[in-house]
């Protein structure tokens, strides 16, 4: 092979193309992967990452003002906005220059250039150097999303933030606007909330995080509320007015237009995908609402490019990325493996409090022509919960009545981000409720809720 000709060339490093380059080398395959922004792409250095640790501060700056509770002192306690905002970036860029490792490590030749697809197995990249064409025996796309932007409600950079700007904010906001209640929304209005900040959410939808089950969400929006978060449901903002140093929001709600006024708007609204300037159309890709349409191997319409991640469409996560990339490697190779089943991956609400999910909701498992059995369990029942100081949370799981298959697992309550993945795994091995119920949980945790959940389906959960 020339120096410019692959076996793989993956465009975009971010979780599911710098995990589909490593896989793809495993298997012994001569690959090259294109990134024209930062090894990790947005996850690692603009999302998942940064957001967890500025997160974590928040954590840590509320129990710091709940010492007493354990015994403890803690006097003028205070934040330095721009001491978080370090630490975070330090996070990100740290692992962002692990994934540079990675590569050299797996023998993955790194291009930093913007690629775009030149003919059929072939890939220019323009960079600082000029342009070159790879040659390609398969190519997997992998450049991700960007935020939505609404007409009249773009961000710059100053009033009206994108995550973005979020994540490196030069100021702290006294009042706060979030557009959108998914996890980007939440997790923001979280951190700005427990620093301080007056912060309203507005959500279109009729509850907020309105892709979990309805009863985890009317639980999570109780305790939002008492943290001083205000939160509009079936609202829309329609219109900002900017001026100096503040803005001016339109929100519609019940047919009534009020006003209200802000120094801050996080926009929230969803994404789209990075689909402009590869060169898609000249190859005939199809493409529908900025994704790539994929069968359920990831395979687009041109045979031998594939497209993994957020821009083959929902859902938006990086662990349903890294899967992809790891599934497409091993078709490539020659070997059987299984597609990625999007109701048996898990999503993860990092607010507080944290908010986990997998599978079916309630309603969905009811549409869907399912008679069901739920069990629920509460946080105040738990021990090692009340010793940890976090009694507000709920476990909820649903299970087809007839065969007893898992169906859905929702969760509301402190670290349930880390406890999901126990039912992840069970619906992953077609685990049935007698299979967990006969499981022996260790005690004190907090994933005996989980066990009790599932007794309480069949009116055998013990504490309560």
């Amino acid at each position: 092979m020339s120096s410019n000709s692959f076996d793989l060339v993956v465009i975009g490093a971010g979780p599911g193309g710098y995990v589909s380059a490593i896989r793809a080398a495993q298997l012994g395959m001569n690959v090259a992967i294109i990134e024209r922004e930062q090894m990790g792409g947005i996850c690692l250095n603009w999302g998942c990452i940064p957001t967890k640790a500025m997160l974590r501060s928040a954590e840590v700056f509320h129990l710091m003002h709940r010492a007493k509770e354990f015994g403890l002192s803690a006097e003028h306690i205070s934040y330095d906005l721009e001491a978080v905002v370090d630490r975070s970036r330090k996070v990100a860029k740290q692992l962002s220059q692990g994934v540079g490792f990675l590569m050299k490590k797996n023998k993955v030749h790194s291009i930093m250039g913007t690629a775009r697809l030149s003919g059929k197995g072939k890939v220019g990249v323009t960079n600082a150097a000029g342009v070159q064409t790879l040659t390609a025996k398969n190519i997997v796309l992998a450049t991700g999303a960007r935020a939505r932007e609404l007409p009249g409600l773009e961000a710059d950079a100053d009033l009206v933030w994108t995550y973005k700007d979020a994540l490196r904010p030069q100021r702290m906001p006294k009042k706060l606007l979030v557009i959108g209640s998914g996890a980007i929304g939440i997790e923001f209005a979280s951190f700005y909330n427990t620093l301080g900040a007056e912060t309203t959410v507005v959500e279109v939808m009729d509850r907020i995080l309105p892709v979990e089950d309805a009863e985890i969400s009317a639980f999570a929006q109780k305790q939002f509320e008492k943290q001083g978060m205000r939160l509009l449901q079936k609202a829309m903002v329609k219109k900002l007015d900017r001026t100096e140093g503040k803005i001016v929001a339109h929100i519609e709600q019940d047919g009534k237009l009020t006003k209200e006024i802000y120094d801050t708007v996080i926009s929230a609204v969803g994404i789209v995908g990075n689909v402009e300037n590869l060169g898609l159309e000249e190859m005939g890709i199809s493409v529908e609402k900025t994704h790539i349409v994929t069968d359920a191997y990831c395979r687009t319409s041109v045979q031998s490019v594939f497209a993994i991640g957020d821009i083959a469409g929902a859902p938006w996560l990086a662990h349903k990325a890294s899967h992809e990339g790891v599934m497409v490697a091993e078709l490539i190779a020659g070997l059987d493996p299984h597609p990625i089943k999007p109701e048996s991956i898990a999503g993860c609400t990092y607010c507080h409090p944290q908010v986990a999910s997998v599978g079916f909701t309630e309603e969905k498992a009811k549409k869907a022509g399912y008679s069901v059995k739920v069990g629920r369990f509460p946080f105040i029942g738990n021990g090692k919960a009340i010793a940890l100081g976090e009694e507000e949370g709920m476990v909820k799981t649903i299970f087809d009545a007839k065969s007893g298959e898992l169906l859905g697992a929702h969760m509301v309550g402190a670290e349930v981000t880390e406890l999901i993945q126990g039912y992840v795994v069970g619906r992953q091995l077609e685990t049935t409720e007698q299979d967990l119920m006969e499981t022996v949980f260790p005690h004190p945790t907090l994933s005996e809720m989980m066990h009790e959940s599932v007794l309480d389906a069949h009116d055998r959960a013990i504490h309560i």
